[in-house]
């Protein structure tokens, strides 16, 4: 795969490689969690989303500068963590649990907002040789279909209304 796709796909596979050698824990999400849950790439994206524990952040942000990631400076790392190497993105929102020890958004507003159940416990996703952790497809779905509503200010895009209709289909486009 040629271009930004082929950068991102390779990141993907980098970011993957580095996790598992330091054992922190990752999860892609949004359109590349869907491209891998559906075996191909479906359309363009703008960066690569993940989760990982708030508190591998730090550790995460260290293996992956000393393989020439650096800190994006659009994005204040209290919120997420934010990388980029050249014209690849990568964006890790955090994850953390509460007292009862449901995963909950890590940071921001939304902070302590418990998670879809299940939303870590897919199997990895897989694009040709390439696998990856995925959370769960009924999360990208719940996910897809409430950011209209948790954020009125952002109505959904034609891309999310297409994505909506892959995942449910299981399939890519095509």
């Amino acid at each position: 795969m040629d271009g930004l796709a082929g950068r991102q796909l390779d990141a993907i596979r980098e970011v993957v490689e580095v996790t598992r050698a330091a054992t922190i824990a990752v999860w892609l999400r949004g359109g590349w969690a869907m491209d891998f849950h559906l075996g191909a790439v479906s359309r363009p994206h703008v960066d690569v989303d993940w989760y990982c524990w708030r508190r591998d952040a730090g550790p995460l942000a260290a293996r992956l500068g000393g393989r020439g990631w650096r800190f994006d400076p659009r994005m204040p790392v209290e919120l997420q963590l934010d990388l980029v190497r050249g014209d690849v993105e990568l964006s890790f929102a955090y994850l953390d649990r509460d007292p009862a020890g449901r995963v909950v958004v890590g940071a921001g507003p939304w902070a302590g907002t418990p998670l879809p159940e299940g939303m870590l416990d897919a199997p990895p996703g897989r694009i040709g040789p390439h696998t990856a952790p995925v959370i769960s497809v009924a999360a990208q779905i719940e996910f897809k279909e409430m950011y209209p509503v948790w954020m009125p200010e952002r109505p959904r895009r034609p891309k999310d209304a297409a994505d909506l209709a892959r995942l449910r289909a299981g399939r890519p486009a095509g």
